[in-house]
């Protein structure tokens, strides 16, 4: 087990997770392309957002694509989020 699986095994152990919860690709890319669509600083922080909705019932799936879309937006922007009824995927709840 490489050190990134096993700090992952441990730290949803510690929480009481299962082990099944985590999509490691779908999250990291997730923090990757806010990291670079947006600011370094987004990355962390978007990340503790998706997984409060997932938290209150979001789909990790629908989540991830909802927020990967978002950068993407903001990106071919600079920076400007596009009107509500503009978004390129439905608005995770």
């Amino acid at each position: 087990m490489n050190p990134l699986d096993t700090w992952i095994a441990q730290v949803t152990g510690e929480l009481a997770l299962h082990a099944g919860v985590l999509d490691r690709d779908g999250v990291l890319d997730v923090a990757k392309n806010v990291a670079h669509q947006v600011a370094r600083p987004a990355a962390p922080l978007t990340t503790f957002l998706l997984g409060v909705a997932v938290g209150r019932g979001a789909q990790l799936p629908v989540a991830t694509e909802t927020v990967n879309a978002l950068a993407a937006a903001w990106s071919a922007s600079e920076g400007a989020l596009p009107p509500d009824g503009e978004r390129p995927v439905p608005k995770v709840v």
